[in-house]
């Protein structure tokens, strides 16, 4: 997929790219922040945590909407029917920069007055949200916090995986993870050409191959109030 995206990149904007991985939302910030890379696929709540310097190069689309869910889950024999059932137990989310993986579940946990180390008796971040999936599923941990596509998505290819695993609580919609760039660099040739070669990548057979490998529609262009509801989020939390 890294690949594939690589070369539709490279094509669309007529030029060598490359794609960096990284293994924290912080690392992926710290690097847009300084320069090191040119544009990334974040998170909402990392964008909405650095509003003043990052802008939108587009949101993909999913199932139809630049939106997505957070999954509340726990193992497929498990009783619990609800957050307040995990009081007590120990949980999994992927990253502390993380809207699904971490916020949703923690500012619903603060809007009950409390919070998440006092909550639960042990939580761990396990960065990745596939990783959440195979702690519970493992038993390493009761319950987690994952990314609703990401679920989905494995669930087409990794379906012994997630049937071991329960939801007990969807999220309401929220903005799906953004492309974004730093917002002094947004004029520059080369972040313009980035962001019209991935809300193009449904025109082109090397673009359709890539959101096909992702489950994705496309990408297209969105405003920051696409995100109002994980900025209420973080309001919950105190950080917004």
């Amino acid at each position: 997929m890294i690949s594939a995206l690589r070369g539709a990149l490279a094509s669309a904007m007529g030029q060598e790219i490359e794609l960096v991985q990284r293994r924290t939302y912080q690392e992926i910030t710290g690097a847009l922040l300084d320069g090191s890379v040119d544009a990334a696929w974040t998170c909402g709540y990392p964008f909405l945590q650095h509003r003043a310097e990052l802008s939108l190069l587009g949101v993909p689309v999913w199932r139809g909407e630049p939106l997505y869910q957070s999954y509340l889950i726990v193992a497929e024999d498990d009783p619990a029917t609800s957050l307040t059932d995990l009081r007590g137990g120990t949980h999994a989310f992927s990253d502390p920069d993380s809207n699904s993986g971490f916020l949703v579940t923690a500012s619903d946990i603060a809007r009950m007055g409390e919070a998440p180390d006092k909550f639960f008796s042990r939580a761990i971040f396990t960065y990745g949200h596939r990783n959440v999936v195979r702690a519970v599923a493992g038993g390493l941990t009761r319950s987690g916090s994952v990314d609703g596509y990401v679920w989905e998505v494995l669930n087409n290819v990794e379906p012994d995986l997630t049937a071991r695993i329960k939801i007990i609580d969807r999220s309401e919609k929220l903005g799906f993870p953004p492309f974004v760039a730093r917002s002094d660099r947004m004029a520059e040739a080369g972040t313009i050409a980035c962001a019209a070669a991935l809300k193009s990548l449904d025109q082109t057979d090397q673009g359709q191959t890539v959101l096909r490998l992702l489950y994705l529609d496309g990408v297209t262009a969105a405003e920051p109030s696409l995100f109002d509801g994980i900025a209420a989020r973080m309001t919950v939390m105190g950080g917004g």
